[in-house]
This record gives C-alpha cells, structure tokens and sequence, in this order.
C-alpha cells in the first residue's frame, strides 16, 4: 500500500487516524526546561547525564519528525527507535514509529506498537481506537489477498477494542460470509437486532442469509419483518415474490404427482411450496389430505389446524384471495379434519385401542355434529368397552339425525338385545322382554332375538306368547333344537311338522312376514348410503372378535345392499317341507318288518381280487 493511499485512508477516518499523540509528544519533549536549556546547563554546572539522554532522545524525535514530512519512513523509524533506546517508557515515541510502521504498510509492527502505548497509558481510549484501526487496514488488507480466514480475525480485535463502530462489524460478517459460515454470519446479525432498533435492512440482510443456508421458512418470516417495518424496500418485496412464485409452482408438480398416484413425491413437492410459502391455508390443507391418504394422521392434524388457522376470520387474506374463499377453504379443512380424526380413530378400533378411537371421535364430533357416522362409530367404540348405555345414547343420537339408516337400526337392534340379556340374568325378566323387543323391532330377522325373548316370556308365564316366538324363531332357523323341546311340551302328542303347519303357527308366520316386510319397505329408501358415509361407518368384525352368536348375526348383515332374511329363511322352510314330506312317505308306504330270508350275506370266493374287494365293500 503506498504512502499516498494511507494519506487517502487517513483523511476518509479522520476521528480514527489522527494521532492524538504526535504533537504533544514534541511540545513535551521541546518544552522541557531539562532538554531546552541544557546549552545553559552545560555552561553553569556540572554535566547531569539524565538531561544528556533526554537532549539526545529529542534529537532523534526530530529527526524521525523530519523524515516522517520528508516522506522517508524507513529513516524515520530507525530515529524513532533510536530514541525509544533511550527513552523506553515514553509512549509518545512509540506512536511515532507505529505511524511511520503504518505508512511503511507494516501492520505487525505498528500493532505492537501501539499495544505497548496502550500498556503505558491505559486511561486514554483514543490509543486503543487507533489500534482497532490499525486492525481494521491489516484486515482490508488481508481481503485484498484473498485471506480471509486472517483477514476475519484482524477484524474481530477491532471489534473488540471499537464494539460500537459498525463498520468493522460489517467487515466481519462479510468474512462470514466469504467464508462459507452463514450461521456465524447469522448469530452476528441476530444480535444487532436484539441489542440494536430493529430495521428493514438487518431483517433483509438475515433473509437472506437464510436463504443461502436453505432456511426457506425463516428467511420468508424475516422478509415479513422486513416489510412490516418498510412496504417500500424493493429487496425484501423482490425476494419474496421470487419465493412465492416457487411455492406455487411447486404446488402444480404436487397436484400433477398426486392425481398419477405417486403420493409420496407429491408430499415432498408440496412442502416444498410450505417452505416457501409458510402461511398458505391452501398448501396446508393440501398436505393434510396426502397425510391422511398415507395414513399418517398426527401430521395430517397438525397441517389441516393450521390451514383452519390461517383461513380463519382474523388471519390475513393473501392478495387476490376474496374472504368468501378463504371462508369455503375453512369449512373444507374443518371437514377434512374432522374425516382425520374418523380415520385415525378406525385405526386405532381395528388395532384394538377403542378409547384412544372414543377420544378422537368425541373430537371429530365436537367439529361436526350433524354426521350421524360419527355417532355410529364412537357407539361401536362404547360397545367394545361394554359401556352399553353410552353406547346406546350414541346409537339412538345417530337414529335422530338419520332416521331410516339401516345401519343405526342393526346396531340398535344387537344393543337392545345385549341390555336384554343383562336383565335376564339380573332376573329382570318384564324388563329383558321388552328389550329383546326393541331388538325385534330394529331387525325382525334375526331368529336368536326371538328365542330370547321366548326364555324371558317364559319365565313371565305368557305362554302364547312364547309359543308364538317360537314359531318365529324355528321358521327362521329351522336348525335351532333348542326351542324344540318348549314347542313339543307346549304341542303333546304332536309332531314338529304338526306344530309348524298348525294354525297358530301359520297365524304366527304371516306376522313374522308382515314385520318383516314393513321393515324392508321402511329401509329401502336409504338402501345405499352416501359415499362420504360408508368411509366413515366402522364395521364390525367377523366370528374372530364377536363372541356371541348375536353379534355375528349383526356381522352377517350386508350393510351395503338391502337386507334379505326372509328369501333366506323361506328357502330353508321348503327344504324342510319338502324333507318332512319324505319322512311321511316313508312312514305310510314302509315295508313289512317280517323277513324270511338269510342273515348272512352268502361269501363269494373269486380269485379276482378287485371284485373281492367290491363285494366286501358295504355302502
């Protein structure tokens, strides 16, 4: 660096380069009565030796001085060090020949210098800036080189000596920066804001460090700063417009992977976009659905809470979006939080975790109550805990708000049924009856509610009654021997095929076929429900979860279609018609039970051993 540059350098920084020191430094050393007049002295006593040291450190001073206007530094830095030889604890020379080091571009000698006249004169801060200047040219210096590393720490000592001075803040962090160490470069900046007021400029600055790092979310908070403090800084508005056209062509890549199938790559591209874009209901709610697609429903509720968030009433609308909008984008992410929580709680029902699915339903429903889906399955969930009446108020919840849902019916009808049987053995035997009938009532075809009830009705000595259920009960299941015994002591002397073609049963029958009628005609409007509903319903089981014969009577219900019991039941009636008939021929039409002939079949001997073993072979 030439002499000329320094000059250049000096005046730029005129309250860090000027020395404080050099002037007073010859007023002391020339107004010394001791040095000034030792001419005089030599003349009227005897020669002192300390004011010879002093008169020739002076000289040297001089002459340092004269070199220093004449330009010739390297002669005035052997003066200088001739007069510090003799004078060492003068700090003023020592300023001296840090300033001719300076000009002579020698950094290292100024700087030790300088911390030698900081030593002696603790108490004068102008000593310490200049040395956090001096700091401040070796690390432009160092810049210049491309030594950056080095460069770095000359700049750090002249932060620390000079903390309140920006520009050598600023020169660190563009070593930072140089450097590759944004996170340094970060924290730096982090803290102007903290300890400083707070600007555009520094929001700005850090944004786009974050933006280097690949920090997307904080560099767009800090760009919202940065414009909440100045909506005019161009720097700010252009980045951030740069990242929202990212986010949104992000997005299209998203919605294109999704509708091939490929859900996994459109969940990467679509947070993608929230990283750009951190405050798009739409991007969240998107990313909520492809999570409850994918079955991970924690992040789905996480996503689709915040899209209800950031559409709500006091969120602020993006521009170009109008509050209409915003509104439908809120009520389809309360639906799509809502099938969430219906999703996560048929997860946990089939891995058998039911009050952790009544926990997440009783949220679903504190969204929506008007979905009796919802109902149905918290119900499904209360009925595997055994708690019947919850789930009964559940049930009969649902029933209220979907009155002809076969679905709800079914259910009713296997809750009735179980309180019934609960009352029969707390020897309830009126109250069990009138269960067992509610059950009828929701689902007529289930033969085991009509043998229910004809054990309760029994118990009450209604007879007919009894008999009556009975009948029902073996026309729909004519397998069932149970009820046979009660049939034939209620019907002595007579035959299980007298009893079903009596007129009683026959009167019993046409009933049994009127209600169930009536209960399909009331059912068939609804045959199919929506498409929305059936993802909702749970259903339950088969024969390895439900233990009793009348919840698998529930499970073989075709919840889809319409239910046909009676096709099914008068099949097996005419099978059994049909069967009986042939018993009676054979009783009518049997043979004489006299027989005459051998007892033993005659045994034909025959070397053919395959017809040998024909002949043995009985049928």
């Amino acid at each position: 660096m030439s002499s000329k540059n320094l000059s250049e350098m000096d005046d730029s920084n005129k309250s860090e380069a000027k020395c404080p020191s050099q002037e007073p430094a010859i007023e002391k050393l020339s107004a010394s009565k001791s040095i000034s007049q030792t001419s005089e002295v030599k003349q009227d006593r005897h020669l002192n030796g300390d004011l010879i040291i002093k008169d020739k450190a002076n000289t040297h001073y001089k002459a340092g001085m004269k070199a220093v206007d004449q330009l010739e530094f390297e002669r005035a830095v052997t003066c200088f060090t001739k007069a510090i030889t003799l004078q060492t604890e003068q700090s003023q020379l020592y300023a001296a020949r840090a300033e001719a080091y300076l000009q002579l571009c020698d950094f290292k000698s100024a700087v030790l210098d300088y911390k030698h006249v900081c030593y002696l004169e603790p108490q004068k801060k102008a000593y310490f800036h200049r040395l956090a200047f001096v700091y401040y040219l070796q690390g432009q210096c160092y810049c210049d080189q491309g030594m950056f590393i080095e460069a770095l720490d000359s700049f750090d000592k002249a932060v620390e000596l000079k903390p309140d001075f920006r520009p050598y803040h600023m020169r660190s962090l563009a070593c930072l920066t140089a450097l590759g160490r944004y996170s340094d470069a970060i924290r730096l900046v982090t803290n102007w804001l903290n300890s400083e007021t707070q600007s555009a400029d520094l929001f700005t600055l850090r944004a786009r460090l974050h933006h280097q790092l690949n920090q997307l979310t904080l560099c767009y908070y800090d760009l919202k700063a940065a414009l909440r403090l100045n909506p005019s800084c161009l720097e700010a508005q252009a980045l951030l417009e740069m990242m929202e056209k990212g986010a949104e062509c992000s997005r299209q890549q998203a919605v294109t992977k999704a509708v091939e199938g490929e859900l996994s790559d459109a969940l990467r591209k679509i947070t993608t976009a929230l990283e750009l874009n951190p405050q798009n209901a739409q991007y969240y709610l998107f990313r909520g659905i492809l999570y409850r697609r994918l079955k991970d429903f924690t992040a789905a509720v996480e996503d689709l809470m915040l899209a209800v968030e950031f559409s709500g009433d006091g969120a602020k609308h993006p521009e170009g979006e109008k509050p209409e909008e915003s509104k439908d984008l809120e009520q389809d992410a309360q639906v799509q939080l809502v099938l969430t929580y219906n999703d996560f709680a048929v997860q946990c029902f089939t891995q058998g975790f039911y009050s952790e699915a009544t926990m997440l339903l009783t949220k679903a429903i504190h969204e929506q109550r008007d979905e009796s889906g919802l109902f149905i399955n918290r119900g499904d969930c209360f009925f595997r805990q055994k708690e019947w009446l919850f789930a009964l108020a559940d049930y009969q919840q649902a029933e209220e708000l979907d009155p002809q849902n076969t679905v709800i019916w079914l259910r009713l009808a296997v809750i009735h049924n179980t309180l019934g049987l609960h009352s029969y053995e707390n020897l309830n035997f009126q109250e069990a009856a009138d269960k067992f009938s509610l059950a009828i009532k929701y689902n007529p075809g289930i033969p085991q509610y009509y043998g229910n009830r004809v054990k309760a009705l029994f118990k009450l000595q209604h007879m007919e009654e009894a008999t009556q259920d009975a009948v029902c009960a073996l026309i729909l299941d004519p397998a069932n021997n149970e009820l046979v015994p009660l049939l034939l002591r209620l019907f002595p002397g007579c035959s299980l095929s007298d009893v079903i073609s009596s007129g009683m049963a026959q009167t019993a029958k046409a009933r049994l076929m009127e209600r169930i009628q009536s209960w399909k005609l009331a059912s068939f409007p609804v045959s199919r429900l929506s498409d929305k509903l059936e993802r909702m319903v749970l259903r339950h089981d088969t024969d390895s979860q439900l233990k009793t014969g009348l919840e698998r009577a529930l499970s073989r219900a075709n919840v889809k279609g319409r239910f046909k019991p009676v096709e099914y039941s008068q099949e097996l009636i005419r099978s059994k018609e049909k069967v009986n008939e042939v018993v009676k021929k054979l009783l009518h039409q049997r043979q004489s039970l006299s027989y005459t002939g051998p007892r033993i079949a005659p045994i034909c001997i025959t070397h053919n051993s395959e017809l040998a073993a024909r002949t043995l072979k009985h049928p």
